[in-house]
């Protein structure tokens, strides 16, 4: 759809509505009013509650808002990559300061996608020697077909509904695989882990 805007001619396609160019407080209205109208206005014990809930699984409430939001379902368990882990090799510990991220999280599944090198046993030996203990752990899928890579990632995610569990990652090619698997969502690590890896 186009929409019309300074200067610009109005074409197929046009609603004949006033002009949405940017900055022009017409569209500001407009979007801030179509926002209001579809969320809706949740008491104020629900939002505490959702805002503990955040806490508890080491998000922020906007993030955690935002996947309620899509999905309709809370969050029941995380499938990280080693990549957002940086699990890589062999005797390689996870930083303090992620594993006290992960440590820190209730009442919420923790799950891993490994890569090659290091064998998904070997990183669970890691992470408990940590003291972690992630229900599971499965080899990262390689390059496969769409359908091929959706069944491997609802294998990772274990036996739950796919769409309760969030991907935490670190490449593009991740992301990919929360959107095969129909999962929550995708976060990056860069964002799940802020503020508890030091610079």
């Amino acid at each position: 759809m186009v929409f019309g805007g300074e200067g610009v001619s109005a074409g197929l396609g046009h609603n004949g509505g006033p002009s949405v160019a940017p900055g022009a407080g017409w569209r500001a209205h407009c979007w801030s009013r179509a926002r209001a109208d579809l969320l809706p206005t949740l008491p104020l014990e629900v939002v505490r509650l959702r805002v503990r809930r955040a806490a508890e699984i080491g998000l922020d409430y906007r993030t955690y808002a935002t996947v309620r939001a899509t999905t309709g379902h809370d969050i029941v368990a995380f499938l990280f990559s080693s990549n957002a882990l940086r699990l890589f090799r062999e005797g390689q510990a996870l930083e303090a300061a992620r594993a006290e991220a992960l440590a820190r999280q209730r009442g919420v599944a923790q799950r891993l996608a490994q890569q090659p090198p290091l064998t998904p046993e070997a990183a669970l030996s890691v992470l408990a020697g940590q003291g972690l203990a992630f229900e599971g752990a499965a080899p990262a899928p390689g390059l496969l077909g769409w359908g091929a890579l959706s069944r491997a990632v609802r294998e990772m995610a274990g036996a739950r509904p796919a769409d309760r569990v969030l991907m935490v990652g670190d490449t593009g090619l991740e992301r990919d695989w929360a959107a095969a698997g129909r999962l929550a969502g995708y976060l990056p690590a860069e964002r799940f882990f802020a503020g508890a890896v030091p610079a």
